[in-house]
């Protein structure tokens, strides 16, 4: 533990959550915004869901924050609504019905419980130049998001206007400076001091609106099955089962990029219990008719930048949002934050997560031609499965869910590269060219127990 995180006491502690929160809090109220438009619900039953998806958010938090003998991988990590269940969720409500979305849900949380022990096991197709390539693909994947913010957010009138762009470019310069020329708290703070300072700046420019603040409620009670009781049809089950093995899968990189920032060497027995966290998570999200959760790869670049690895930190993030669904109109002054702002924060973040995956594949063998191959394709295609998201739209379904989001694509992209060119197609002469990385490929990425 560094000097900086034994000083951490219940002021700074808070502090440092509160910062988790507003690095995450845009991508999980966006998700029920989203759903609750693409199903026609009504106002009161769509504060419900954004509720009722903050309060899941903090519990599944502490669920993977508790590491215990059965679950919990006690990683500095925040759970959030996927956005991979997004498609999948408005298509099986709109054929089925609302009850079935969360009966898929259920039953997919369950399967990832019952199967992490089999689930883990697919960590052995992560060497490091699949982890660092899927680690850089989730970064990349995340910065159209930060610059549309940056201009002003999609659909806004003033989208890349001056004063958006000042606001932005002076949030980064500030974030930027506080950790040149400060070290300590007021480093580990720079990201959540430049949304505040950005954010008094914005009012000053009648950029920031209470209106939402006011309208909001003081208390938000969580009931079970609030849309009814939950349905289960063959379909729709099969999709979400398929939906959650890609949210593990995109976690697993998360968890390995942690890991590496954490120095903490991850056993086959660590992802077993961090996997069923996340079906635990899932599980009480088709409870509380909220969402499927994974873990949010936008924190992992705070976790980098603020040097603090303390999953206290975590917790305090955890409780934070079980409040904040508790009291939306506490919640609701989040809200306020202008998209520029948000948006300058979110390039600092998003570009660490791409400094750690490239931190990641710097221990590769560059002479060997299939980790070239391996890096290329899967970036490449990655990065154009997320900036032309319409590129597999003619698939079936089906598969169509599988491949219509760029984590999952170029992930995919490396580990069926890799079995290919560097497990099957394995030379004898390779092996004894680069007898000296040969762990890379034919041990786990794990330290077995």
């Amino acid at each position: 533990m560094s000097r900086l995180e034994k000083k951490i006491g219940p002021l700074k502690l808070t502090s440092l959550g509160l910062q988790h929160v507003f690095a995450m809090y845009a991508g999980a109220i966006l998700v029920p915004l989203i759903v609750g438009g693409a199903l026609h619900l009504n106002a009161q039953q769509s504060a419900y869901l954004i509720g009722i998806d903050l309060l899941t958010c903090g519990i599944a938090t502490l669920l993977q924050a508790w590491n215990n003998r059965f679950f919990g991988i006690g990683l500095p990590v925040i759970l959030g609504s996927s956005f991979v269940a997004l498609t999948p969720m408005i298509s099986i409500g709109s054929q089925y019905g609302i009850s079935a979305i969360y009966g898929s849900i259920i039953a997919g949380g369950l399967f990832i419980v019952l199967f992490s022990k089999y689930l883990g096991k697919m960590l052995r197709l992560f060497p490091p130049v699949v982890t660092g390539t899927v680690v850089t693909i989730i970064g990349m994947s995340l910065v159209p998001s930060a610059i549309r913010n940056m201009a002003g957010g999609v659909g806004s009138k003033d989208f890349g206007s001056i004063s958006n762009l000042l606001l932005a470019f002076g949030v980064i310069a500030f974030i930027l400076v506080l950790n040149h020329f400060f070290t300590g708290f007021v480093r580990a703070l720079s990201v959540l001091m430049g949304l505040i300072i950005g954010t008094i700046v914005s009012s000053f420019m009648g950029k920031v609106s209470l209106a939402n603040v006011a309208e909001a409620s003081w208390l938000h009670i969580p009931k079970p099955f609030y849309f009814g009781a939950p349905t289960f049809e063959v379909g729709p089950i099969l999709t979400m089962i398929l939906v959650c093995i890609v949210i593990i899968i995109e976690s697993t990189g998360v968890f390995l990029a942690l890991g590496k920032i954490c120095d903490r060497q991850l056993t086959e027995e660590d992802f077993k219990k961090g996997y069923r966290a996340e079906g635990l998570a899932i599980i009480l999200g088709g409870l509380f008719n909220a969402f499927p959760y994974n873990t949010f790869a936008q924190n992992v670049g705070l976790v980098q930048l603020s040097k603090v690895k303390s999953t206290n930190v975590i917790v305090a993030s955890g409780f934070i949002l079980v409040l904040l669904g508790f009291v939306p109109k506490i919640a609701a002054f989040a809200t306020i934050i202008p998209a520029p702002v948000l948006g300058g924060a979110m390039v600092v973040l998003f570009g660490m997560v791409i400094s750690s995956g490239i931190k990641m594949l710097s221990v590769v063998n560059f002479e060997k031609q299939s980790n070239l191959l391996i890096i290329a394709c899967s970036l490449a295609l990655g990065l154009g499965v997320t900036v032309v998201p319409d590129l597999f739209a003619k698939l079936p379904a089906a598969l169509k869910i599988i491949v219509s989001d760029g984590v999952i694509t170029g992930s995919l992209t490396a580990i069926i590269l890799n079995i290919c060119l560097n497990i099957l197609g394995k030379k004898s002469e390779d092996v004894h060219v680069d007898a000296k990385d040969s762990t890379e490929y034919t041990e786990p990425m794990y330290a077995q127990k």
